[in-house]
């Protein structure tokens, strides 16, 4: 979901999110907010650990599928494990997609096979490694994105549902007025593909599983777990993870929603996140447990909105900033990060400093009165006091970007230096080859050129070296990605 899906801050939206804009009237909106990568996987391990997946050795910083096995290390601090020790309950409801200790049928490891659809696990065993081993007391899982295998639901590491059967056994692979659209290319003939926005690839599913009600499940679970806390453990408190399916693919609006919004099927399920937010607004109202709650919305990373949606539309997923999900431009991890928190934010405000999404690391720690050690957290810092109403000081002095294709950036003070030419990532081309004489990367004045439109490569070797080597040293040297 894109920065300019959140109506209130896109003064051109066609997207429709009255919670999310309470949320923005009553908290602190970030406005130069970052995911640390351009996509799901590596972008959700930064997220939980406080740290640029590139510094993890487990396959963390590229994108993985439903069966592959755990990225995040054995023993790593989580938000969760943290936040534990502070005599925190915690949750993970809803998409993993950080891998999972399948068991297997012939012992070796997990795999799918794309012709026929099967792998070769034991879905009747518990998973050896999954999110209660990284602080969850609580997990009510989907493996990993809605247009991946295998689609179910795990309760505690165990298969809910372990009856397996097809997804084409249950839905038909193509309806009678099926018209192809650009994100045909991430499907085969084998994949379920309606329309545009509604597929998912070929694989295993929980036979009671449906892919329309996912979303639906995940949120009732997210209820029941708040309203038990509230209930059963009212001094006691909850750190609930509740990272959605949705607005990725499939696009499967509810039925309360579909067809209400004039961007599409897209544009309905946005207002299905919105109404996420609504309920649990209203779940911590019911309880009379909002005042003191901290409810914070963001997305992964950017919105996947190529030109062809902008163009047909009228409307940008990214507005304000150059490109999509998977790019390196600002478009594909400039992300809408809200905050709201009514017993400590005492007036809503703009913040407009750069902060990442690791920084939560440290900043619950730092709301926890916990002491951040060793390699714990190591990209993360705190903004706590831009929550206590400190508007002008920055979070951080730096961050490092990282593409779907493996492409750096590093944006410090009023510029980024992109370490090649290309999106590095979902809009064509993705890589570009330097012409003689041309540059050999990309180096953009960010403050004054948000759409990343004028090259001034050529114009400043100095500042283009001076960030380079910064760049290479932080990849050469794990312990130096950290920034001060």
């Amino acid at each position: 979901m894109g920065y300019g899906d959140v109506a209130s801050l896109n003064p051109h939206a066609r997207t429709h999110t009255p919670a999310i804009d309470r949320m923005v009237k009553e908290g602190v909106t970030f406005t130069n907010a970052h995911a640390s990568a351009s996509v799901c996987t590596p972008s959700r391990y930064g997220i939980l650990t406080g740290r640029y997946a590139q510094r993890s050795s487990t396959g963390a910083a590229h994108g993985v599928w439903g069966f592959h096995e755990p990225v995040i290390e054995p023993e790593r601090e989580t938000i969760a494990s943290f936040l534990k020790n502070a005599g925190y309950t915690s949750a993970c409801i809803g998409k993993w997609h950080l891998g999972l200790g399948w068991q297997t049928k012939d012992g070796s490891p997990a795999k799918s096979d794309r012709l026929t659809g099967y792998s070769n696990v034991d879905f009747t065993r518990e998973v050896l490694s999954g999110p209660n081993d990284y602080g969850f007391d609580y997990s009510f899982i989907h493996p990993a994105s809605l247009d991946m295998p295998p689609y179910m639901f795990l309760r505690n590491h165990q298969v809910i549902d372990p009856d397996v059967l097809l997804t084409t056994d249950h839905y038909p692979t193509r309806k009678e007025d099926t018209e192809y659209a650009w994100d045909k290319k991430h499907t085969d003939e084998n994949a379920v593909y309606w329309e545009k926005g509604v597929w998912w690839r070929q694989g295993e599913m929980s036979r009671s599983f449906r892919i329309e009600d996912c979303h639906s499940e995940i949120l009732r679970e997210g209820i029941q777990f708040i309203e038990n806390q509230a209930m059963d453990n009212p001094e006691n408190p909850f750190f609930l993870y509740l990272p959605l399916t949705g607005p990725h693919t499939p696009w499967v609006p509810t039925e309360r929603f579909r067809g209400k919004s004039p961007i599409g099927l897209y544009g309905d399920f946005v207002m299905d996140i919105d109404d996420v937010v609504a309920q649990i607004q209203n779940t911590l109202i019911r309880h009379n447990i909002s005042e003191n709650t901290i409810l914070i919305f963001t997305s992964d990373n950017g919105g996947y909105w190529p030109q062809e949606e902008i163009d047909l539309h009228d409307h940008d997923s990214n507005w304000g900033s150059r490109g999509q999900k998977g790019d390196i431009w600002d478009g594909g991890h400039r992300v809408p990060l809200i905050v709201s928190w009514p017993a400590g934010i005492d007036e809503p405000f703009e913040y407009n400093h750069l902060v990442s999404l690791t920084d939560f690391f440290a900043t619950l720690a730092d709301l926890a009165d916990l002491e951040i050690e060793g390699n714990m957290g190591e990209d993360s810092f705190s903004l706590l006091h831009v929550l206590m109403g400190d508007k002008e000081k920055p979070v951080r002095p730096a961050m490092i970007h990282y593409s779907s294709s493996g492409m750096y950036s590093i944006r410090q003070g009023e510029w980024k230096y992109i370490d090649g030419l290309g999106s590095g990532g979902f809009t064509y081309p993705s890589v570009s080859e330097p012409q003689p004489g041309g540059p050999q990367g990309q180096l953009y004045r960010i403050l004054t050129d948000s759409l990343e439109s004028e090259n001034l490569y050529l114009e400043n070797p100095d500042k283009v070296k001076s960030l380079q080597e910064i760049l290479e040293e932080a990849k050469d040297k794990p312990d130096r990605m950290r920034i001060e």
